[in-house]
Order: structure tokens, then C-alpha cells, then sequence
């Protein structure tokens, strides 16, 4: 049995059968990351009792569990209990929580074994995973790209079958853009879906943790594991989560699939303006109703994201002051007063990125320019949802593409923090909106690099997106036996 062509069912349904132990599956994953991240560099730091929790697994009844002994890996965003947490941030190198954040908490009660902390860009901040502290993420289709980001750790690690499946946050297009980028399947739920206690926070009015799988089925599982209300997250919603695995159908006829209008307007790529006419032409043969949409308010929406993001950024991250927790600047250079201690160490700890999203959010909430900037753009936020809700009068799901671009090569536009944020024009303002977004991989570039399809549809309703997923997904190009590099 190769564990690395089963699904979450086949594998969960192996374990429950004594066909694999979860000590020998557990054992496997960590042999492969052994071998492979080192070429990687996707995990920053292995549980270390992971094969003493699977052999506690063995012992117990798992027919209950829905995701039994299946090893995954957590980004390294998610607060895990005994195991370090940094955000891949010099600031908080070693961090280690008290405490569980609630989706690991689910996880495990399904019988998961964290094997490890995934890399990421530090603070979620960044496309490409070259902002962490830990150093750069490479993409296992080609080990001279970019994986994407922030969640570059996850999805390169499940794309390089690292883990049984992988865990994201999406910020502002941070688990779609790198499962684009890698070939896997990326979900963003809808904001309130999953609980976000625990997760370290960026912007807490955009952040939302997500799979990325092998396949569309594994993600609707996953969805089933982690979402749900939590006492401990007053945003997360009251709303029953369906079983979304046992709801999928193959049938989509006569769904509406709204193509966005301005992905048609030109500035795409070749690669990825091809692979979004061929998924129109795929979800025609599958039976669904194209027509175009229009968000006007897309092109701004950009601008609003970081904006927002960068001010909720700049309150979020004062937490970080070298004084409770974290990093400190050393004695002999922190200086001789408080403002100087917390420069120092502020300085020294955060990276060029972070520090710069810092001071842009800083200046949008101060006096005299909060009004202008801050205020102005949750106003064009509201605008933005009213768009989409105006789409969703007359389709089910709207398709666009993930990126303008394929994969790029690492160090290619990291110099360049402007060209680096128009990565993320078809997928924050799915965010801004709350709404959830699915990127399944669907073709492959001109040098052999996947390209996703984006999927977003209105709030609560993945189980449309899944559905209209699984229909691409039949007619993908990008399939698990695609050889990667390494």
C-alpha cells in the first residue's frame, strides 16, 4: 500500500482496518521530510513525541474518527501547545504556547498527528515565502521558483507529500495563491466559519485558516474537521456545519457560473489567460450556465486590502515589545530609555516586510489621516460585498484565475514590494468580502509549473464551491502523479 496515492478516506479507512498502523504511517511521513525538506526547507520545527502520540492512536478504538492517525502539518501561524510557534519571525524564534489553537484542538480530536510547524512568510506577510526569518520556501515542481504565500510551507510540503494534508491562513489570498502556485487544492472558508482563537493574528477582520489537499474531496473533510462555532472566537458563526464530504455531487448542470469580467480584459499571462478559458470550456461540457459578472470595484481593492490589513496590522503587532514575551534587543544596545528599548528591539526583531506594513498601517490610523485612509477604505469594503452580493443575484459561483501569472523565480520581485503586491489582485477582495474562495489546480504552464482556477461563491456555501471544484478537477490537467523535481 503507498500511502501517498490514498486519500484522507482511503487512508483513514486503512488505519481503522489495521491495514497500516499509525505509528508505520506517521513513521513514513517523517522518513520522506527527512529526505526531501532539507532540498525544501517547508517544515521549521517536528513534534518531537509525534511517533509516541501515534503509538497512544494504536491503542485506542479509531472507528469513530474521521481522520484517524493521518499525519499533517500545521503553518507555523496556529499556536500548538509544546511546540514552537514563531510566525517565522526572529521576534517570537522561541516562542513556545501554553496552549492548542482551537482547529488543532479539532484536529486532534480526530485522531491527527501533527508531524511539524510549516514555513511561511513572517506574519503571513507576503506571496512568495521569501519573508521568513527561517529562510526562503522552494516550490517542488521547480526548486528555482517561489511557492507562493504566506502559506509556502504548507502548500509545498503537501505538494511534496510532506504530510497527509496541510493547514493555511489566508489573509488576503495566502492559501489560494501558493496551492495555485503548487498544485494542490487551497480552501478559504467563509470568515466565521472556522475559528480563528489561537492563530496569531494579522489583520483579525481578514484572517481565516484552511486546507490545502490533495484533492477536492479531502478538503471538504477537512472543512468538516475544523469548521464549526467556538466560545473562544466571537466571530465565528452560529451556522450547523454540513457534511460537506457526503454532500458532493458530480452534477452541475444548469449551475450558474458567473467569469469575471475585468480576468477578461486583458494582463494575463498567456499561461494562465489559456487555462482560464480552457476551465470555462470544461465547466460548458459539464453542463453549467456561463456568463459574464462584473466587480467594478475590484481594480481598488487592492489598495483597500492593504489599507486595511497594514492597520490592523500595525494594533495587532504592538503586542510584540521584547517585554513580556519574545524577543529581546540586548542589554548593552537597548539603550537608556523605554522608547529606545522598544525601538531596538522592534527593530532587530521584525523583518523589512513586516516593519514596513508596520508603518504603513501606523500612518493610515494616525490623527488627522484615519478619516482619509482607514475609514475611507472600510467604506469602499462595504461597497466591494455589495458587488459581489449583486453577482450572486444572478450566478452560483464566480470563476476567475488565482494569479495574473504563474510561479515566479525566487529572488525575481522580491525588491520590488509593489509588483509583489499586484500578485494578490483576484484574491483579496474575496477576503475584504468574507467570502470563501477555492483554488483547484488545473493546467500547467509552458514550463511545466501548475496554474490554479479560482472559485468564490457566497457566504456559507462551500459546498457549492466544492461541487463546481470537483467539476475542474475532473478535467485537470495537473493530476498527483506529476513528476516534481525532486
Amino acid at each position: 500500500m503507498d500511502p501517498l496515492k490514498l486519500s484522507l478516506f482511503e487512508l483513514n479507512k486503512a488505519v481503522q482496518q489495521k491495514k497500516i498502523s499509525c505509528l508505520e504511517l506517521t513513521e513514513f511521513f517523517l522518513k520522506r521530510i527527512e529526505k526531501l525538506n532539507p532540498q525544501l526547507n517547508a517544515y521549521l520545527a517536528m513534534n518531537l513525541k509525534a511517533k509516541e502520540q501515534a503509538k497512544e492512536l494504536d491503542q485506542k478504538d479509531l472507528s469513530q474518527f474521521k481522520l484517524a492517525g493521518l499525519p499533517m502539518g500545521i503553518k507555523d501561524m496556529l499556536c500548538t501547545k509544546d511546540l514552537k510557534t514563531t510566525a517565522a519571525s526572529k521576534i517570537l524564534e522561541n516562542f513556545i504556547p501554553p496552549y492548542d489553537a482551537t482547529l488543532v484542538k479539532k484536529l486532534k480530536k480526530q485522531g491527527v498527528v501533527i508531524l511539524g510547524k510549516l514555513n511561511q512568510d513572517e506574519f503571513a506577510m507576503g506571496s512568495s515565502n521569501e519573508n521568513s526569518y527561517f529562510g526562503a520556501v522552494k516550490n517542488p515542481w521547480n526548486l528555482e521558483f517561489v511557492p507562493g504565500g504566506s502559506s509556502g510551507g504548507s502548500a509545498a510540503a503537501q505538494s511534496a507529500k510532506l504530510a497527509a494534508a496541510t493547514i493555511g491562513t489566508d489573509t488576503g489570498g495566502s492559501i489560494r495563491q501558493p496551492a495555485s502556485f503548487c498544485g494542490v487544492v487551497g480552501l478559504k472558508p467563509t470568515y466565521g466559519r472556522v475559528s480563528r482563537y489561537g492563530i496569531i493574528a494579522f489583520a483579525s477582520s481578514l484572517d481565516q485558516a484552511g486546507p490545502l489537499t490533495a484533492n477536492i474531496e479531502d478538503a471538504a473533510l477537512m472543512l468538516e474537521v475544523i469548521a464549526g462555532h467556538d466560545p473562544m472566537d466571537a466571530t465565528t458563526s452560529q451556522k450547523k456545519v454540513p457534511e460537506f464530504s457526503k454532500n458532493l455531487t458530480r452534477d452541475i448542470k444548469g449551475l450558474k457560473v458567473g467569469i469575471l469580467a475585468e480576468a477578461l480584459q486583458g494582463g494575463l499571462h498567456p499561461d494562465v489567460e489559456k487555462s482560464l478559458q480552457s476551465g470555462i470550456e470544461a465547466l460548458k461540457k459539464e453542463g453549467a450556465e456561463i456568463f459574464e459578472v462584473s466587480l467594478p470595484l475590484l481594480k481598488h481593492s487592492i489598495s483597500v486590502y492593504y489599507l486595511i490589513a497594514a492597520s490592523e496590522a500595525s494594533s495587532n503587532l504592538a503586542r510584540y515589545d521584547g517585554v513580556r514575551f519574545g524577543y529581546r534587543a540586548p542589554m548593552n544596545e537597548s539603550g537608556s530609555t523605554l522608547d529606545e528599548f522598544y525601538s531596538k528591539t522592534r527593530g532587530q526583531g521584525f523583518g523589512k516586510e513586516v516593519k514596513r506594513r508596520i508603518m504603513m498601517g501606523t500612518y493610515c490610523l494616525s490623527s488627522g489621516y484615519i478619516q482619509a485612509y482607514y475609514e475611507k477604505a472600510c467604506r469602499v469594503r462595504r461597497l466591494v460585498l455589495n458587488q459581489y452580493n449583486e453577482a450572486f443575484k444572478k450566478c452560483d459561483v464566480i470563476l476567475s484565475p488565482v494569479s495574473a501569472n504563474p510561479a515566479f523565480k525566487i529572488e525575481e520581485k522580491i525588491s520590488d514590494p509593489l509588483q509583489m503586491y499586484l500578485n494578490d489582485l483576484f484574491t483579496t477582495s474575496t477576503n475584504l468580502a468574507g467570502l470563501p474562495g477555492l483554488s483547484v489546480p488545473f493546467s500547467l504552464s509552458q514550463n511545466k509549473l501548475p496554474i490554479g482556477l479560482q472559485l468564490t461563491a457566497k457566504a456559507f456555501d462551500e459546498q457549492t464551491l466544492l461541487n463546481v471544484g470537483l467539476a475542474l478537477e475532473r478535467n485537470s490537467l495537473v493530476k498527483t502523479e506529476n513528476p516534481h523535481v525532486i
